[in-house]
Parts: structure tokens; sequence; C-alpha cells
């Protein structure tokens, strides 16, 4: 009687469906958007300046943050800042840093190259807040200080429904 409840058991058990791996046509099409600004700067070194030894550490910083996150696309302003921001994430996920015109943000282009992905965008203290602001077609993010380098957008846009957006801020230890 043992056995024959033990078979019983794990024929059900195996014709169960694992819903754990499959991806709803809902979760297809959902888009989510990570947004942070450039890593620290070196404030002497002119219009384009590189990453200080700190904005070094939190490039990778980020990099092993985003370690458990898919990501299929890594955006950056075409700005040295910005794109060694990028770069040990961009690397660590063996994807390319692809540029993005911060004066053209959330175009229908950008859009449709990003539908239904995960996506890191690099970008700075004005237009980081206000790319989440054109996604949402609403101006809701004020500017972020020009010192502030630890924020993290997170933008999540489903096919259908509210967009949701939650920052939190992530310092280094």
């Amino acid at each position: 009687m043992r056995y024959l409840l033990l078979l019983v058991t794990l024929i059900c058990i195996s014709c169960g469906s694992d819903k754990k791996n499959e991806t709803t046509p809902e979760e297809a099409s959902t888009t989510t958007y990570y947004l942070i600004r450039h890593a620290e700067k070196d404030r002497t070194a002119g219009d384009d300046p590189v990453l200080t030894a700190k904005g070094k550490q939190r490039a990778d910083f980020w990099a092993t943050h985003f370690k458990e996150i898919p990501l299929d696309a890594v955006y950056s302003t075409d700005y040295v800042r910005t794109k060694q921001t990028a770069a040990p994430t961009a690397e660590r996920k063996n994807l390319p840093v692809k540029m993005y015109d911060p004066k053209n943000l959330y175009s229908p282009d950008f859009q449709e190259k990003t539908k239904g992905k995960t996506v890191l965008v690099v970008g700075h203290s004005n237009t980081t807040p206000a790319f989440v602001n054109s996604i949402l077609g609403e101006h809701t993010y004020p500017q972020i200080s020009d010192t502030e380098n630890a924020l993290r957008y997170k933008v999540v846009v489903p096919e259908a429904g509210e967009t949701i957006v939650t920052i939190e801020k992530f310092e280094m230890q």
C-alpha cells in the first residue's frame, strides 16, 4: 500500500506543470529599464572628464550589483565618464555599450529596440531623471544633485497597465 501511494504521488508530481520557468505573454512584452548616473568624475578635467579612482570603484560596484540581473542591452551617452561607468557591467554581461542621444530621450526608435527587454541606461544628473520622465510622459522626477552617484531608477513598463518606478540608493561598502 505504501508503494502504491508513493507511485501515485510521483505520477501526480511529474504531471504537474512547472510555472516558475514559463514566461507569460505579459512578461515577454514587459520592458524594464535600470537607469543610473555615471560614477564620480574628475572635476578638474574639462568638458569630458574621466572617472576618479572612486568613480572606477563605483563602476565596478555597479557591475557587481547587476551581476544577477539579466540584461539584454547596456546604453550610455557618448561621454568618457558614462562609457567608463557602463563598461564593467557590459563586459561582465558580454554586451557592447550602445550609445543613445541625450537630446532625444526615449525616442520611438529606442522604444522599438528595447521593447520586451531589460536594459541598463547610464546617463547624467539631468538626463537620468529626464529619461524616466520621458518614459512616463510627465515631469515627475527633478534633476538629481551633481554629487549623487548612488541612485538606481528601475522603470517597469508593461505592455498594458501602469508603469512602475522605484528609486533606490546603493552605497558602496
